[in-house]
C-alpha cells in the first residue's frame, strides 16, 4: 500500500483543546500513522510553539493569535495561505474554517491538489438556530454575528473543496440547502467513540469518592460548549422544576464559553446554586470518569451536527435526554438509548429527566442499549477507514 501524506488544518492545536474537532483529528492520525504521513498545521495558541509528535502524527505551530477565535482563525489562515509552496501533501484537509485561505490560494495559483473541506456542524445552521435563543446578552449577540461572518468562509470552502465531509444526515442536508454545495460531492462520515476509554466504573462509589462526590444525590451531567446554541437555559429551567420534586439530583456542568458568567448568575439569583457543580475544562482522565459515574446525561441543544457528547455518554452506558432536534436524531435512538422530547420545551426535559432518575430499571436497560448502540455503529476504526477512502477518491477528483 502507497503511503498518503495528508496535511490537516485546525486553527486550535488538538492536543491542547478537547472538543469533538480535535478528538477526531487526534484518533483518526492514531489510526491511519501506521501506514500514511500525517502533518497537523494549527495555531499558536496556549504556548503551543515547538512542533511536537502525538499519535503518530506531526503537530506543527503555525503563527496565530491568542486572543479569541475569530482573529486567531484569520491569522492562522493568513499564515497557512503563505505557506503554500512550503506544506506539500498529496491530500489536504481542513476543519470547518481552518483552511480557506490555503484552498484560495490554490485556486488562485491554479495549483491542482484534492482538498476535502469536513464540516461539523454548519456554521450557517448554528447562526439561525442561535438567532432564536433568549439569552440576549452583548457578547452572544457579537459571538452571533461573528459566526455568520465564519459561515461565508465555511460555504466558500464547502463550495470549492474536492470533496466535503460531514458527520449526520443531517448535516448534509444543511449544507445543501444554506451552502448551495453539491450534494454529489458529500460524504456522510460520523465521528466514533472509544468504548475502552468511556465506560462504565465497576465500583461507581469508589469513583465518587474519589472525585468529591456525595454518596446519596443524584448526578445531572451536561458536557459542551457554554454557547447559546447549547440551550443551557432550558436546562436551568428544567432544574427548577426536577428539584421541587428530587432535591437530591446535582446538576454538573463541564465545559467554558461566553454563557458561563449569565449562567451562574441565573442560577445564583434561582437560589440553586447549592445544585449545581462548575467544573469548567476538565482532564480526559476526570471527564471519563465523570461519565462512568454519574446517573444522567442532558444536552438541551438547539443545534448540533452530531453531538459527539452523546456518543461519550452512551458508551459509558448512560441514559441520555436531548431535545429532538437536528443530528442528534441520528446518535440516540429515541426510547431506546434515552428520551428525545420536544424542543425548547423545558418541562418536557424535566418530566423526562424525573423519569429516568426515579426509574432504575429503565435507566440501565438504555444505558446497556446505548453502549452496544454506539459500539456498533461509532467505531473510530471505521471513521478513519471511510477518511481514508475519502482520501483516495479526492486524489482521483483533483
Amino acid at each position: 500500500m502507497k503511503r498518503t501524506h495528508v496535511a490537516v488544518f485546525n486553527t486550535q492545536p488538538p492536543h491542547l483543546y478537547f472538543g469533538g474537532v480535535e478528538r477526531r483529528i487526534l484518533e483518526i492520525a492514531k489510526k491511519l500513522s501506521k501506514d500514511h504521513d500525517i502533518s497537523i498545521y494549527c495555531g499558536t495558541k496556549k504556548g503551543f510553539k515547538a512542533t511536537s509528535h502525538i499519535n503518530g502524527a506531526a503537530i506543527v505551530p503555525c503563527k496565530s493569535t491568542n486572543i479569541f477565535f475569530p482573529l486567531d482563525n484569520w491569522v492562522f489562515n493568513r499564515t497557512i495561505s503563505g505557506m503554500v509552496d512550503s506544506i506539500e501533501a498529496d491530500v489536504y484537509e481542513a476543519h470547518a474554517v481552518s483552511g480557506y485561505a490555503f484552498l484560495r490560494k490554490l485556486k488562485t495559483r491554479k495549483i491542482r491538489k484534492p482538498f476535502v473541506q469536513t464540516i461539523h456542524g454548519v456554521l450557517a445552521d448554528e447562526y439561525l438556530q442561535s438567532s432564536k435563543g433568549e439569552v440576549p446578552t452583548f457578547r452572544t449577540k457579537l459571538s452571533n454575528l461573528l459566526m455568520w461572518q465564519l459561515s461565508k468562509l465555511e460555504n466558500e470552502a464547502a463550495k470549492n473543496a474536492t470533496l466535503v465531509v460531514t458527520v449526520s444526515q443531517y448535516s448534509a442536508r444543511k449544507i445543501v440547502e444554506l451552502y448551495g454545495a453539491d450534494e454529489n460531492k458529500i460524504r456522510i462520515i460520523p465521528n466514533g467513540v472509544d468504548t475502552e476509554k468511556f465506560k462504565p466504573a465497576l465500583d461507581i462509589v469508589e469513583v465518587r469518592q474519589r472525585i468529591g462526590f456525595t454518596q446519596g444525590k443524584q448526578y445531572v451531567l451536561f458536557v459542551g460548549r457554554l454557547v447559546p446554541r447549547k440551550g443551557l437555559n432550558y436546562l436551568i429551567e428544567a432544574a427548577e422544576h426536577v428539584l421541587e420534586e428530587n432535591k437530591k439530583t446535582v446538576f454538573v456542568f463541564v465545559g467554558e464559553g461566553p454563557l458561563k458568567n449569565y449562567l451562574a448568575s441565573a442560577v445564583k439569583k434561582d437560589r440553586l446554586l447549592s445544585n449545581f457543580v462548575f467544573l469548567g475544562v476538565v482532564s480526559d482522565s476526570l471527564l471519563q470518569d465523570l461519565y462512568s459515574c454519574v446517573d444522567l446525561f442532558v444536552l438541551p441543544s438547539i443545534q448540533e451536527g452530531q453531538g459527539m457528547a452523546l456518543l461519550e455518554a452512551q458508551a459509558a452506558a448512560l441514559p441520555v435526554v436531548a431535545f429532538n432536534v437536528s443530528g442528534v436524531r441520528e446518535a440516540v435512538r429515541d426510547k431506546e438509548t434515552g428520551l428525545l422530547v420536544k424542543e425548547v420545551d423545558s418541562n418536557a426535559l424535566a418530566e423526562a429527566t424525573l423519569r429516568l432518575l426515579s426509574d432504575k430499571s429503565l435507566s440501565r436497560k438504555m444505558g446497556q442499549h446505548g453502549r452496544e448502540f454506539v459500539q456498533e455503529n461509532f467505531t473510530w476504526d471505521g471513521c478513519a477507514e471511510k477518511m481514508l477512502q475519502t482520501y483516495d477518491e479526492a486524489k482521483q477528483y483533483a
